[in-house]
């Protein structure tokens, strides 16, 4: 039998933060009135987490600062929560509104169909986060050791299923929420009920939360735009007579890892079963608690609940989760996805109206002289009347479209070249990045900044096979944490210094199945010197429908991995 890692009082020093934090208050009032310093206090750079914000500096001017005896440039990043990735145009606005305001002019629009603001200053925090709050939306568990935002396909006017999976949604993302106060205290300044010490509890997290941060997105069959497999809860509704008749389960799945430590790996969730809607609320709970009382909260990198099923097992898992819930999961329901990218273009949906997918590359949303992306959409939403959605491949959907109001829209996306966004490579329109330089301190490579300019040098090679109309997904991380899940692209690189990217390929179109390692190590013109033959080979010799990643393997430039305890099998260098 495994040793329960939590028997003992060696744990982290997070933990040991979050125990003695008040249920995630720590001194962080404190720490934003300190007018003398840009950063706040250590252990409330844990903390804040929970409460939707990472602190950072800019590392493009960290060296300079460090010459002028100057401190780094701190400044925060704000997560704002929109489960299933639905807003209004009055939220956008909003959000508009306070990248310009506070921000650095941007609106990253994230892989979990998130906004994020970059380069708020510590003295503008609470007042950007308040007003997130007037617009009706939140920063709470959008970073930390907790549930973080349910994902969905953006489209609940697909069918009925898919507005029924919205609803689930919605309760699930309400349901998994932190119960703590010090959120509405610290950045809405309500106060403790008067009259003594208030005791508080969270019933499903407990003083010390999760060992390690929690994801969850359901998918929509056939499309696996969510990337289910990477969740550490996964839910694919399945679909009978036209009705929501339940959801498959899926635990265990994970893209982080550490270069050069072989304990660390991504991997796939299993499907264990399936459960009725009515059952999934608490099914998702015990699943957290399992988590809860059994992750390692000694080795943080060993901390994610694929760790936990691997060094169990998944019977026991089965057999765990079925014993807490009273009833027993039903065998998993028969399902096919077809693609985990986004469709773009105009699309008409159930309730007669038109909803149009634009390309963002990278998901980042700003103003230049020859692309005013900002201004337009601003624009857009001062007249839109439906809704706009936050795509999980970090696009854009503008939703109920009405027939009358379509050609105005048209003539929108026009003016600003937003109809232009979606003419682009296949293989542009599959690509994703994570933020990486200046504002990630994990960061070891460029990504966002540096994928654009990479892909046009890939489309040269694929107008010269002919491959600018295939659709091979290609993504792109500053470091090995799996940010824009890499690990799940038929092509990928993946920091390791500025300049120097590690190589894979292989995994699955559906997103089913992890790449491999293929090259450590290269710089660009090594890139595209490994990729011309490859892609060459592809065009001259794919068979029918065959996707890239199931050619590479078919043709023995990597073996497929079978399971992520065997991403690193056989490779001696990480």
């Amino acid at each position: 039998m495994i040793e329960d890692k939590n028997d003992n009082n060696d744990v982290s020093a997070v933990e040991k933060i979050k125990l003695r934090s008040n249920f995630l208050r720590g001194t962080i009032v404190e720490g934003l009135k300190d007018p003398l310093t840009g950063a706040i206090a250590d252990d409330d750079t844990a903390l804040i987490k929970f409460h939707g914000s990472y602190q950072q500096d800019d590392r493009d001017l960290r060296n300079e600062r460090r010459k002028q005896k100057l401190e780094p440039l701190f400044q925060f990043m704000i997560r704002v929560r929109v489960p299933g990735g639905i807003c209004s145009p009055q939220q956008w606005l909003e959000m508009d509104r306070l990248a310009n305001t506070y921000a650095n002019k941007t609106l990253k629009l994230t892989t979990r169909q998130a906004y994020q603001f970059h380069g708020v200053l510590k003295r503008n925090l609470k007042q950007t986060i308040k007003e997130v709050n007037d617009a009706l939306l939140d920063t709470i568990a959008a970073c930390g050791d907790v549930n973080r935002n349910v994902m969905c396909n953006p489209n609940p006017t697909l069918s009925p299923v898919h507005a029924e999976v919205h609803e689930w949604v919605a309760k699930i993302s309400a349901h998994l929420t932190p119960q703590t106060g010090a959120y509405h205290e610290i950045w809405l300044d309500k106060k403790r009920v008067a009259g003594g010490p208030q005791q508080e509890e969270e019933p499903i997290y407990g003083k010390t939360y999760l060992p390690r941060k929690f994801k969850m997105g359901v998918a929509i069959p056939p499309y696996n735009d969510v990337d289910v497999y990477s969740q550490d809860i996964g839910l694919i509704a399945i679909e009978a007579d036209g009705k929501l008749a339940g959801f498959n389960v899926v635990v265990g799945g994970g893209l982080g890892m550490t270069h050069n430590v072989r304990e660390t790996y991504p991997r796939v969730g299993d499907v264990i079963g399936f459960c009725k809607p009515d059952q999934v609320i608490q099914a998702c709970e015990e699943i957290v608690k399992i988590q809860r009382d059994y992750g390692d909260r000694k080795e943080r990198a060993h901390a994610r609940l694929k760790y936990t099923i691997d060094d169990r097992g998944v019977e026991w898992f089965k057999q765990e989760l079925n014993q807490r819930l009273g009833w027993d999961l039903e065998q998993a329901r028969p399902f096919a996805f077809k693609q985990n990218a986004d469709v773009y273009g105009w699309l008409q949906g159930i309730d007669g109206k038109w909803n149009r997918v634009l390309f963002i590359q990278n998901g980042r949303v700003f103003d230049t002289d020859a692309y005013p992306m900002m201004t337009g959409l601003r624009e857009i939403a001062k007249v839109h009347k439906g809704d706009f959605r936050l795509t999980p491949n970090q696009n854009l959907m503008i939703c109920g479209v009405a027939e009358e109001d379509k050609a105005q829209m048209d003539a929108l996306l026009k003016e600003y070249r937003l109809g232009e966004a979606d003419q682009q490579s296949a293989m542009r329109l599959h690509s994703m990045a994570c933020v990486a330089f200046p504002t990630c301190g994990l960061a070891m490579a460029e990504s966002e900044r540096y994928l654009p300019s990479l892909l046009t040098k890939i489309e040269a090679l694929l107008d010269e096979y002919g491959l600018r109309d295939a659709p091979i997904t290609i993504r792109m991380t500053g470091c090995p944490n799996g940010c824009a899940r890499p690990y799940l692209a038929e092509i990928a690189f993946v920091g390791k210094a500025p300049g120097i990217y590690n190589m894979y390929l292989g995994a699955g179109y559906h997103g089913q199945r992890l790449n491999r390692l293929y090259k450590p190590s290269l710089k660009e013109e090594q890139i595209l010197e490994e990729l011309a033959p490859i892609l060459k080979d592809y065009a001259e010799h794919r068979e029918a429908d065959e996707h890239f990643g199931d050619f590479v393997i078919r043709k023995g430039y990597v073996d497929e991995v079978k399971e992520g305890r065997l991403f690193h099998e056989g490779l001696e260098v990480l």
